[in-house]
């Protein structure tokens, strides 16, 4: 941190008498680079700008006219204050024209009521200077070791942002080109409201505040309703990749701080420069996520306030957990078609690659429910199950609806997104699935088909199947398989036979449906846990 003339003014020595403001007290932060004794007149000349002055009155002047020059020339000239001694050497008392010509120009101008070793002034600001300067240089090395640390271990965007904050004690955002935010650290309650909103602060805020909107490298604004903030482009060959912005408060961003920053924003460049995979990191952040709230490592609160560090804002909404059925052939297409599917509905959501599935916990919005959602998927081919809409702390009932919803969507022919709330008696078959009372109910009832059909060549599984479709309906069953009636009948007798009871009554024909679809279950079933150990993204 820079010496302002208010901390010099509280030195040792300048407490051994009495020492007062006359001008300029909003402007005492003033930046002290130097202490100046002067005699001369015409001193301005010399200075270039951050001295202290410290004079006796010889040279400010003797009448009102030159006295006012005096002031406004070292003004001009970039002082940071000037002490003058009133103990009889030029003046007893402060001249007004001194005092007027100050308060106009805002200029610090500070009376001493007795003489000082002004040697003494200069070794004890110019020590404080000096340990200053030390301090800046040990932060700056500070910085540079833990930013490069991260560059080195191939840290996250989050892990940079975090360490900026934690080096300036203020809020951080990092976004994208199109106002997207990818990373958010050191949140105070000004600026989480402020993140409901982002879009109008990063487009309207900035681009009001500095001359040239986004084409600036950085800017600094500051309204009535927003904390200040200067932002930094972030520019990657040559062109922009995002902005990232400080929540500093009043005043302007100087010294370590405005370093820290610049150096956040280089070190990002650079990361990004050797990052291939940017996408897979940003995907690996959700996964890790997903993962901890799957095993129970965080609550669903815990995991709300995670997911708006990574720019998922999932505050203040109903949530909804959607599970995706991955095709085996979509080479990892599912995980992007289920983010394009939920950025278009303009849904933020974590979503995660799980193994066999797609998991996404998204936040509704209030034109949006639940059953919309569902309805949106459906309409695009996806098969997946959704939840019901709940809160934080019941995202983990959540997960599990959906899995419950993806299951069943797993048994049908054609690509089907169902909600939970539709499942009806399906949900008891799904709790069962994995369990051996059902393994033994769908064994008593298909067993000997089962049996038949792993020995020989002509399955009547099928037939079964399109008999019970039709329900009990033998004509419309042989037009779904494409064979004449006579053999329709010949094997119905075959599958009578091998149950030991008639297809052809209703309450059998239940029976054997509630089989069907527990095996089927069964079949598709695929637990929903966290993949096992990820290769490390390098």
């Amino acid at each position: 941190m820079a010496l302002s003339v208010a901390a010099a003014l509280q030195l040792e020595v300048f407490g051994r008498t009495t020492a007062r403001v006359y001008a300029g007290e909003e402007s005492l932060d003033h930046t002290i680079r130097w202490v100046h004794p002067v005699v001369i007149p015409d001193i301005a000349q010399f200075l270039t700008g951050g001295e202290l002055l410290l004079t006796a009155g010889l040279g400010v002047g003797r009448t009102a006219s030159e006295q006012r020059r005096y002031i406004r020339e070292v003004s001009a000239a970039g002082a940071s204050a000037l002490v003058i001694e009133l103990s009889g050497r030029a003046f007893t008392v402060m001249p007004p024209a001194l005092i007027d010509e100050a308060r106009r120009l805002g200029f610090p101008l500070v009376g001493l009521a007795d003489e000082l070793p002004f040697v003494e002034v200069s070794a004890q600001v110019h020590e404080l200077i000096a340990d200053e300067r030390n301090s800046d240089l040990v932060a700056f090395e500070r910085l540079n070791a833990d930013f490069i640390h991260l560059l080195l271990a191939s840290r996250s965007h989050v892990s940079f942002a975090e360490a900026l904050a934690h080096h300036i004690g203020s809020p951080v955002v990092l976004e994208d080109t199109d106002h997207q935010v990818v990373a958010y650290a050191g949140g105070t309650a000004g600026t989480d409201l402020l993140m409901r909103n982002w879009g109008l602060h990063a487009r309207m805020a900035h681009q009001a505040g500095t001359p040239g909107g986004q084409h600036n490298k950085s800017s600094m604004v500051q309204s009535h309703d927003e904390p200040g903030c200067t932002r930094r482009m972030i520019v990657l060959r040559g062109e922009a990749w995002g902005w990232i912005h400080v929540f500093h408060g009043d005043g302007e961003l100087t010294g370590v701080h405005a370093y820290a920053l610049d150096r956040a924003a280089d070190t990002i460049a650079i990361a990004l420069l050797g990052d291939r995979e940017s996408g897979a990191r940003a995907s690996h952040r959700q996964s890790s996520l997903i993962n901890r709230l799957l095993l129970g490592d965080i609550t669903g609160e815990q995991f709300v306030d995670r997911a708006l560090r990574i720019g998922r804002d999932l505050r203040d909404r109903p949530l909804a957990a959607v599970v995706l059925c991955k095709d085996p052939d979509s080479d990892g297409a599912a995980e992007a078609v289920l983010e394009s599917i939920l950025k278009s509905l303009k849904v933020p959501a974590v979503v995660a690659d799980i193994g066999e599935h797609v998991l996404a916990i998204a936040g509704l919005t209030n034109p949006l429910s639940a059953q919309q959602l569902t309805d949106r998927l459906d309409r695009d081919g996806v098969r997946a199950g959704v939840s019901r809409s709940v809160p934080a702390t019941q995202l983990a009932d959540a997960t599990r609806q959906a899995r419950t919803a993806a299951s069943v969507a797993a048994t049908r022919a054609q690509p089907t997104t169902l909600h939970f709330d539709r499942l009806g008696v399906l949900r008891l078959l799904v709790s069962l699935a994995d369990g051996l009372e059902l393994r033994r109910y769908v064994d008593d009832e298909l067993g000997p088909l089962l049996r038949h059909d792993a020995t020989e060549s002509n399955p009547l599984l099928p037939t079964l199947r399109a008999y019970l479709a039709a329900d009990g309906n033998k004509s419309r069953a042989a037009e779904t398989l494409f064979i004449q009636r006579r053999t329709l009948y010949y094997r119905i007798e075959r599958l009578n036979s091998l149950l030991g009871r008639s297809a052809d009554d209703p309450e059998v024909r239940g029976g054997l449906s509630l089989a069907l679809r527990a095996l089927d279950l069964m079949e598709s079933s695929q637990p929903l846990q966290p993949p096992g150990p990820r290769k490390p993204i390098i």
